[in-house]
Protein backbone atom coordinates (compact mmCIF):
# COMPACT_ATOMS: atom_id res chain seq x y z
CA UNK A 1 0.00 0.00 0.00
CA UNK A 2 1.15 3.54 -0.78
CA UNK A 3 2.06 5.22 2.17
CA UNK A 4 0.54 8.76 1.84
CA UNK A 5 0.81 10.47 5.11
CA UNK A 6 4.09 11.88 5.15
CA UNK A 7 5.50 15.47 6.04
CA UNK A 8 7.36 15.69 2.36
CA UNK A 9 3.94 15.21 0.95
CA UNK A 10 1.67 17.25 2.81
CA UNK A 11 4.82 20.30 1.85
CA UNK A 12 4.24 19.50 -1.66
CA UNK A 13 0.48 19.19 -0.82
CA UNK A 14 0.34 22.64 0.60
CA UNK A 15 2.35 24.32 -2.30
CA UNK A 16 0.48 23.02 -4.77
CA UNK A 17 -2.68 24.76 -3.08
CA UNK A 18 -1.00 27.48 -2.51
CA UNK A 19 -0.02 27.77 -6.12
CA UNK A 20 -3.42 27.25 -7.52
CA UNK A 21 -4.86 29.50 -5.85
CA UNK A 22 -2.30 32.55 -6.76
CA UNK A 23 -2.83 31.28 -9.80
CA UNK A 24 -6.49 31.71 -9.83
CA UNK A 25 -7.05 34.56 -7.47
CA UNK A 26 -3.57 36.32 -7.61
CA UNK A 27 -3.32 35.50 -3.60
CA UNK A 28 -2.59 32.69 -1.44
CA UNK A 29 -3.80 31.54 1.81
CA UNK A 30 -3.62 33.10 5.66
CA UNK A 31 -4.43 29.67 7.20
CA UNK A 32 -3.46 25.91 5.78
CA UNK A 33 -3.78 23.02 7.17
CA UNK A 34 -3.64 19.34 5.62
CA UNK A 35 -4.43 16.05 7.27
CA UNK A 36 -4.05 12.78 5.64
CA UNK A 37 -6.41 10.11 7.10
CA UNK A 38 -5.77 6.29 4.84
CA UNK A 39 -7.30 7.77 1.99
CA UNK A 40 -8.65 11.06 2.64
CA UNK A 41 -6.81 14.58 2.02
CA UNK A 42 -8.39 17.53 4.08
CA UNK A 43 -7.54 20.59 3.22
CA UNK A 44 -8.27 23.43 5.54
CA UNK A 45 -7.86 26.92 4.12
CA UNK A 46 -8.46 30.60 4.79
CA UNK A 47 -8.31 32.45 1.69
CA UNK A 48 -7.29 36.23 1.57
CA UNK A 49 -10.07 38.54 -0.31
CA UNK A 50 -8.64 39.42 -3.47
CA UNK A 51 -9.37 43.61 -4.46
CA UNK A 52 -11.43 42.66 -7.40
CA UNK A 53 -13.58 40.07 -5.21
CA UNK A 54 -14.23 42.73 -2.43
CA UNK A 55 -15.10 45.27 -5.20
CA UNK A 56 -17.53 42.99 -7.47
CA UNK A 57 -19.15 42.04 -4.08
CA UNK A 58 -20.32 45.42 -3.96
CA UNK A 59 -21.52 46.25 -7.15
CA UNK A 60 -23.79 42.82 -8.02
CA UNK A 61 -23.73 40.23 -5.19
CA UNK A 62 -25.53 37.72 -7.25
CA UNK A 63 -22.97 37.60 -9.88
CA UNK A 64 -20.43 37.34 -7.39
CA UNK A 65 -21.67 34.49 -6.06
CA UNK A 66 -21.48 32.88 -9.11
CA UNK A 67 -18.26 33.59 -10.41
CA UNK A 68 -17.39 31.82 -6.50
CA UNK A 69 -18.81 29.33 -7.61
CA UNK A 70 -17.57 28.57 -11.02
CA UNK A 71 -13.92 29.63 -9.44
CA UNK A 72 -14.69 26.72 -6.78
CA UNK A 73 -15.43 24.50 -10.00
CA UNK A 74 -12.05 25.54 -11.40
CA UNK A 75 -10.06 25.19 -8.55
CA UNK A 76 -11.16 21.83 -7.98
CA UNK A 77 -9.49 21.23 -11.65
CA UNK A 78 -6.39 22.52 -11.30
CA UNK A 79 -6.12 21.20 -7.82
CA UNK A 80 -6.77 17.67 -8.92
CA UNK A 81 -4.87 17.86 -12.39
CA UNK A 82 -1.86 19.60 -10.60
CA UNK A 83 -1.29 16.90 -7.46
CA UNK A 84 -2.45 14.03 -10.22
CA UNK A 85 0.79 15.42 -12.31
CA UNK A 86 3.29 16.22 -9.12
CA UNK A 87 2.56 13.32 -7.17
CA UNK A 88 0.87 10.71 -9.08
CA UNK A 89 -1.87 10.25 -6.13
CA UNK A 90 -4.71 7.89 -7.68
CA UNK A 91 -7.64 10.72 -7.14
CA UNK A 92 -11.25 9.46 -7.38
CA UNK A 93 -12.61 12.72 -6.15
CA UNK A 94 -12.15 16.82 -5.34
CA UNK A 95 -15.18 18.20 -3.20
CA UNK A 96 -14.44 21.58 -2.18
CA UNK A 97 -16.92 23.95 0.07
CA UNK A 98 -16.14 27.60 0.50
CA UNK A 99 -17.82 30.19 2.50
CA UNK A 100 -17.28 33.53 0.70
CA UNK A 101 -18.38 36.07 3.83
CA UNK A 102 -15.51 34.25 6.03
CA UNK A 103 -13.05 32.95 3.40
CA UNK A 104 -12.87 29.92 4.89
CA UNK A 105 -12.90 26.35 2.85
CA UNK A 106 -12.52 22.84 3.10
CA UNK A 107 -10.82 20.50 0.42
CA UNK A 108 -11.59 17.07 0.71
CA UNK A 109 -9.55 14.78 -1.98
CA UNK A 110 -11.00 11.02 -2.16
CA UNK A 111 -7.87 9.00 -3.51
CA UNK A 112 -8.47 5.37 -5.09
CA UNK A 113 -8.43 2.47 -3.23
CA UNK A 114 -6.12 0.07 -4.71
CA UNK A 115 -6.63 -2.89 -2.67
Amino acid sequence: MIQFDTSQNKKVLAHIYNDVSKELFGVGTTLLKISIDQNIITFQAKHRRSSRSAALEGEDPSLKREIDFRMSLLYKRKLNERIKQELNFPIEVVLRDYDASTQIAFTNIVLLDEN
